[in-house]
């Protein structure tokens, strides 16, 4: 045998008892060709049919292992021209144009199994007609196992050993695969009560504070003991991955429907309930569990929101939940509504509306409340419970704040102009718990008085209990500024929230609002009567005057002024008016009713 190549050939059909190996002629430049190739290559043809080799370089014996005698190539030349490689050489040889030139290969298993990469390229047919092709093979094993490698740790949590977030949804896309999907139907034409799997999430709560007094060692050493409780808390065949800082995933199998899934959060909290001891401190450890079932088609990344949306959920009930649709529709469309609102604000498309408070003894307008509303020009009327809120959670409140003070405080000076003098009224603006403690309220409340020309004593803020209750200290700060411009300040919704009487005898507060609730009950509920006399009394003991809200026959607003309730208002008065509606309305009744 030649050192680089060497003429040798066989046909497809060689049995291994062979001594004598056919040969199909070569040619003198294929010699040349294959020793010029660094990598294992040959020349094979179709001959008759079948496939013969005609030349292979030294390269090409190293690879294959045979050591170039006639009885082991022709063995090995047997086995594979009877497997993929064989068949991908004879399509190329005959159909050269329509066939694939490239083929990956897997030799052998376990260990000891090669990655093969087999290239095909065309040349000059043989003497007789017959096709022939160059074929290349490249070992490519060692660069399939870094990556394999590498993938490895790609989908590995360095610090659990757990898989990660990517590991994780590909092993739920595989389950949805194996299962066909989500809920399988039953017999009869009945859908099962059960799902094939379904997802768990597990947010450890207090970690950042855990982390951030203990230090980051600490915080590592407890997530690594909680993923070790988590994994005893598991069922065969049950798979747990660390999907992010301080949230594990746990994909669950469903034999029994839902109640497994419950059953896997159940497990989970019972391994939680012993503390953790970091160092020489035992620390309680509790956790949030989302659990949401896979559907029928259902993308991973779809699954792992729902679950998640289902902790945030679990969050706030203190308990495991489990995704519903209709929470997540909500969800979706507060979230639209905030784009919408941000959207509006820029464009000034709210406006403010302005719900006449009259005084209850003289049946004048002592002032009038703003309101915003918002009319969207798709949706339509939105109303304030709905956006307010979404305000709030997305810190749009306070470009809406300032908005309705600059707004409230320009109306009431041009109606001051229209006029010719000062009104006798006041407006009324609400303030959010969120601008309390955010903004600087006494700023915007200045920065309204200078722009409008108007008093301090023209505009009444509105605070809510929540706003005093949440940081006591700053709202007596808030108030006391306020206090210095001038500004009238009231308890909105009084008796509504968790207000001590100590807040009352301490801050400067001017007005107390009787909820709606109390005033609403008052005819056929004696209770209701009870608290807002007991309101009336306690409002007049410390100096502050009284606004009852909800009024809406002329019994409530009798009883009330007999009561001594300082001023009203409702849908018996009025409803929020248009900036134009609400100044006539105070010229109709400037002399009383």
């Amino acid at each position: 045998m030649k050192a680089a190549s060497q003429s040798i050939g066989a046909c497809d059909d060689a049995r291994a008892g062979d001594t004598h190996i056919l040969v199909a002629p070569s040619f003198g430049d294929d010699h040349c060709l294959l020793d010029a190739m660094p990598i294992a290559a040959g020349i094979f043809c179709l001959n008759g049919g079948k496939l013969w080799v005609q030349a292979l370089n030294t390269r090409f014996f190293e690879l294959a292992g045979c050591g170039g005698t006639s009885i082991s190539f022709s063995d090995l030349f047997r086995r594979y021209a009877e497997g993929p490689g064989g068949d991908f050489i004879r399509a190329y040889l005959d159909k050269p144009a329509q066939a694939a030139d490239e083929l990956d290969m897997i030799d052998g298993e376990g260990v000891g199994r090669r990655f093969l990469k087999l290239k095909l390229a065309p040349l000059m047919p043989g003497n007789d007609g017959e096709a022939r092709c160059l074929l290349s093979v490249v070992d490519r094993t060692v660069q399939v196992q870094a990556e394999n490698n590498l993938r490895a740790e790609m989908l590995r949590d360095s610090l659990t050993g757990l898989p990660n977030r990517l590991a994780f949804t590909e092993i739920v896309e595989k389950a949805g695969e194996s299962s066909g999907g989500g809920l399988q139907p039953a017999e009869h034409g009945q859908q099962a009560a059960a799902a094939a799997h379904a997802v768990l999430i597990v947010d450890m709560l207090r970690f950042s504070r855990i982390n951030e007094s203990m230090g980051s060692l600490a915080g590592d050493e407890l997530l690594i003991t909680f993923a070790r409780r988590l994994i005893s808390a598991l069922r065969a065949g049950d798979q747990l991955a660390r999907t992010g800082g301080n949230e594990f995933g746990l994909l669950v199998s469903l034999r029994r429907g839902i109640a497994d899934a419950l059953a896997a959060a159940e497990r989970i909290q019972e391994v939680m309930t012993a503390p953790f001891r970091l160092s020489e401190l035992e620390i309680r450890v509790e956790c949030a569990i989302g659990v949401a079932t896979m559907q029928e088609g259902q993308d991973a990344e779809e699954l792992f929101r729902n679950a998640q949306f289902a902790v945030k959920q679990a969050k706030a009930a203190g308990k495991p939940q489990v995704y519903e649709p209709k929470e997540a529709s909500a969800a979706r469309r507060r979230f639209s509504i905030e784009t919408e609102l941000r959207r509006a604000l820029d464009k000034d498309q709210l406006k403010l509306c302005y719900q006449p408070l009259i005084d209850l003894q003289s049946g004048k307008v002592a002032g009038f409340e703003a309101l915003a509303r918002w009319n969207h020009e798709d949706r339509g009327e939105i109303s304030p419970s709905e956006f307010i809120p979404v305000a709030e959670e997305s810190g749009l409140i306070l470009t809406l704040g300032r908005w309705a003070m600059d707004r409230a405080a320009t109306t009431l000076a041009d109606w001051d102009k229209q006029i010719g003098e000062p009104l006798p009224v006041y407006v009324g603006v609400n303030l959010s718990a969120i601008q309390v403690a955010r903004d600087d309220i006494a700023a915007v409340v200045s920065s309204a008085l200078k722009s409008s020309g108007l008093a301090g004593d023209r505009l009444t803020l509105e605070l809510t209990e929540s706003s005093i209750v949440q940081d006591p200290l700053r709202a007596q700060r808030v108030f006391e500024a306020l206090k210095a411009l001038d500004a009238t300040v009231a308890m909105d919704d009084f008796g509504t929230g968790y207000s001590s009487l100590a807040y009352l005898q301490r801050l400067p507060i001017d007005v107390l609002k009787i909820d709606r609730s109390f005033v609403t009950g008052m005819m056929v509920d004696p209770d209701s009567v009870a608290i807002v006399r007991a309101v009336l009394s306690l409002a007049d003991a410390l100096g502050m005057s009284t606004t009852a809200e909800g009024i809406e026959t002329v019994e409530l607003a009798t009883t009330l002024a007999t009561l001594g309730c300082s001023s009203g208002q409702g849908y018996y008065f009025a409803r929020p008016l248009e900036p134009e509606v609400a100044l006539e309305y105070w010229k109709r009744r400037r002399g009383g009713a």
